[in-house]
């Protein structure tokens, strides 16, 4: 049976394997070409015969005998019949798919079908992230609460978590790589950390259980407030990364229960900070000031100089994602697009000035200028543009897809327009718009090894998008249909 939800009318506030010789990285005057030496114009990415797109196709692409139409010639997008056909007829020589050939036929089937409520809250939801292994699904709200969604068992709600010391709202939320803690963070200085493995589904903190504050605080800071946007586990589970509103980046060690670096790294706000690869040596990070950031753990000097310096956006940097290999990683802008990014093309400063901006605007409350569409960075080091989403209101985020079903050829985001955004990386085309809440999607997740996306809203709607749609929903879950939009007014 289908329905309209209820709206909500609250206004509110809004390291590295790589492949570079790590004492260049240290070198600042030798570790790239400068800015200087990219003025050359910007193009598609499939007119580039850059690695980052041979490398999508190789992860993603049929074997090159079910691809091959004629001598020479292959297409694209090969039918999974006729991959069946030549599995069965051996083509490969291996008799069965390869990875490539997995993703291939996996990556045809989006998770576009059948909207579906997982759950619905009287608040805005801000983040949502599937576990590594998608066993578990975790929802972060602006009224206190975290669920924890068990995803195998139908959406069970495993745990849920009403936040201590909660200023506005939730603003990031890290699962642990072993899923037995959760670490939540606000705008504090004090990350929370839950064990979620307990059996107790209600968890009041320090009332029905202990949620540990880890101050991010550095001593010599004691009594300074600043606010936490964004806070990530390193692959090891070792330590936290956050990202904060005092311009800084932090790096909690937990085994040895102290924060471990404090890095003065930009001028404005950093609202976005990753590990690069499972090393740990290398973060990324994006501020305010609108400039891409990597940082080299291994040779930082006293300065807390930045290995390189990544220019492109002409307004600020909403949220990171590493693609996991040490080498690139995509940003969501506030100039309304995404780019994406190699790092060996970064600078050792930011040398290169945008230009005096003869428009004022607040992406919390205005709208894009019509006027700034079409203004670009002269010393733009991007691989490739991705626009058509909205990034307005809050700090949207973006997502490379999952490699183990679609070779991450896909990039995803939530837009201010109610919808979600998926992109094709190589040639960049819009290649589908889920279309259904009624107010702006700050997060979405894609399931890392099915097609699943869940898109989480500030209509407090979690809704699960799936391929195919079979029309035969869980208990509690319902087909939606598309809800009204409304202009809503934020701070962050």
């Amino acid at each position: 049976m289908y329905f309209i939800s209820r709206e909500f009318n609250s206004m509110g506030y809004s390291m590295s394997r790589l492949n570079i010789d790590s004492e260049l990285l240290c070198d600042g005057e030798r570790a790239t070409p400068e800015a200087g030496d990219s003025h050359r114009a910007q193009k598609p990415l499939n007119s580039l015969d850059h690695e980052v797109a041979q490398a999508t196709k190789l992860k993603s692409a049929p074997h090159e005998h079910l691809s091959q139409v004629l001598p020479g010639k292959r297409e694209n997008n090969v039918s999974t019949v006729k991959m069946l056909a030549g599995r069965e007829g051996n083509y490969s020589g291996r008799g069965r798919f390869s990875t490539a050939d997995c993703c291939h036929v996996m990556s045809r089937y989006l998770p576009v079908n059948a909207p579906s409520v997982v759950d619905q809250m009287p608040t805005r939801a801000y983040v949502s992230q599937f576990s590594t292994d998608g066993s578990l699904f975790v929802a972060g709200f602006q009224g206190s609460n975290i669920r924890i969604y068990n995803v195998d068992k139908g959406w069970k709600v495993q745990k849920n978590i009403l936040a201590k010391s909660l200023r506005w709202t939730i603003t990031d939320t890290s699962l642990s790589p072993d899923q037995r803690y959760l670490v939540y963070a606000s705008m504090s200085p004090i990350v929370h950390i839950v064990n979620i493995g307990s059996t107790a589904t209600e968890s009041l903190a320090n009332i029905t259980e202990i949620h540990d504050g880890l101050d991010l605080s550095a001593d010599e800071y004691s009594g300074y407030s600043f606010g936490i946007f964004s806070v990530k586990f390193s692959t090891d589970g070792r330590e936290l990364v956050a990202g904060s509103s005092d311009d800084s980046i932090y790096v909690y060690d937990l085994e040895a229960n102290k924060l471990s670096l404090r890095i003065s790294a930009h001028t404005s706000d950093v609202n976005s900070v990753c590990f690069a690869d499972e090393s740990g040596h290398l973060i990324y990070s994006g501020s305010d000031d609108n400039l891409c950031k990597v940082w080299d753990r291994r040779c930082l000097n006293a300065k807390g100089n930045p290995a390189g310096v990544l220019m492109g956006h002409v307004e600020g940097i909403t949220f990171l994602d590493s693609r996991g290999d040490g080498r690139y990683f995509i940003s969501n802008g506030k100039d309304q697009t995404i780019k994406l990014w190699d790092i060996r093309k970064m600078s050792s400063n930011a040398n290169c000035n945008p230009g005096f901006r003869n428009y004022e605007w607040d992406y919390r409350w205005m709208d894009y200028p019509p006027q700034a569409r079409g203004i670009k960075h002269p010393c733009d080091q991007s691989l490739s543009t991705y626009e058509g989403h909205q990034v307005l209101r809050t700090l949207i985020r973006c997502y490379f897809s999952p490699a183990y079903s679609t070779g991450q050829k896909y990039i995803y985001t939530g837009s201010h327009d109610g919808c979600v955004y998926v992109y094709d990386v190589v040639s960049g085309a819009q290649v589908a718009r889920l279309e259904y809440h009624g107010s702006t999607v700050r997060d979405c997740s894609w399931h890392p090894q099915y097609p699943i996306l869940v898109s989480s809203s500030w209509d407090g709607d979690i809704a699960k998008w799936e391929f195919p749609g079979t029309g035969d929903e869980p208990d509690g879950q319902t087909p939606l249909i598309k809800k009204k939009n409304r202009r809503i007014l934020s701070l962050r």
